[in-house]
C-alpha cells in the first residue's frame, strides 16, 4: 500500500461534466491505498474462503457471466482460479458487494470517492494521474477492444504523484461512496456501507475514450449496479 498525506487538494472541476462540478476543496486525513488494483488472482484466493454468494444470496462474483475471467475447476472442492494469462489483469465482473466484502475480508475497506481522487491527482489539480500530458499507451490502457484489459503493472508512465499504479483506464474503480451530486460530503449519507445505492467508479476502462479516463470523472455514463459485476469495472482497497 502507498501511504497519502494529509491535507487539502482540489476535488471535481469547473469545466467537467455537470456532475463533476462545483471544483471544491477537500481537507483530508491521512490514508492508505493499494498500490495496485486488485487482481483475478487475488480475488480468487478470496472467493474460495467466502465463495460466490453472500449468506443472504447476493452476488460477490458474475461466474456465470461470459466477461467472467475466473472460475471453478470441476471436481468436488475444486478451487476458484484465473484463467490462464489473465492471473495479473485487474478483476471484473466483481459486484460493489464484492468488492466490499473482499477489503474486508483483507483487513480494510473501499476508498471513498475524495480518497480515490486524491490519491490519483495529488494537490495540483491535474488533469491525469501522471499530469497533464495528452495519454499514450504507454500512460494507460484505453480505447481498446472489448475485455483487452492489461496487467496492472503495464503502465509505468501512468502512476499517480503518490505512485499509485494503474488508476487511468484499464478497469472502473468502485468507491465506496454512493454516487451523489458535488460538493462531497462524508456525513450526508453517501458512505453508508449497507448495499442499495447506486455507486460510484473512477477512472475509467480499457473501452473508455480519452475523455473517460482523466482524474476526475465519475463514470456517469455506466451502469454502475452494485448488485451486479461489469466487464470493465474493477476495485482497489484503502484503510
Amino acid at each position: 500500500m502507498v501511504r497519502i498525506p494529509a491535507g487539502p487538494f482540489t476535488m471535481g472541476s469547473d469545466t467537467g461534466p455537470e456532475d463533476e462540478r462545483p471544483a471544491h476543496q477537500m481537507t483530508l486525513p491521512a490514508f492508505e491505498i493499494d498500490l495496485f488494483p486488485v487482481t483475478h488472482a487475488d480475488f480468487a484466493r478470496f472467493l474460495n474462503v467466502a465463495g460466490a454468494r453472500t449468506a443472504s444470496g447476493e452476488r460477490r462474483y458474475d461466474d456465470d457471466d461470459h466477461d467472467a475471467r475466473i472460475h471453478r475447476a470441476a471436481g468436488p472442492g475444486a478451487l476458484w482460479q484465473a484463467d490462464a494469462g489473465y492471473e495479473r489483469h485487474p478483476v471484473v465482473e466483481a459486484s460493489w458487494v464484492g468488492a466490499r466484502d473482499y477489503c474486508a475480508w483483507a483487513g480494510k475497506r473501499l476508498p471513498t470517492e475524495a480518497e480515490w481522487e486524491k490519491a490519483a491527482r495529488g494537490s495540483d489539480g491535474r488533469a491525469y494521474p501522471w499530469g497533464s500530458a495528452s495519454p499514450t499507451p504507454r500512460h494507460a490502457g484505453f480505447a481498446r477492444g472489448y475485455n483487452q484489459t492489461a496487467p496492472v503493472d503495464a503502465f509505468a508512465e501512468g502512476r499517480s504523484p503518490y505512485g499509485v499504479w494503474d488508476m487511468s483506464g484499464n478497469a472502473w474503480e468502485w468507491v465506496s461512496s454512493a454516487y451523489r451530486p458535488y460538493p462531497y460530503r462524508a456525513d450526508d449519507g453517501r458512505e453508508d456501507p449497507s448495499p442499495g445505492p447506486v455507486r460510484g467508479t473512477r477512472g475509467g476502462g480499457h473501452d473508455s475514450p480519452v475523455s473517460e479516463i482523466t482524474t476526475t470523472q465519475r463514470g456517469r455514463a455506466l451502469s454502475r449496479a452494485p448488485r451486479a459485476g461489469h466487464h470493465n469495472i474493477g476495485f482497489r482497497c484503502a484503510r
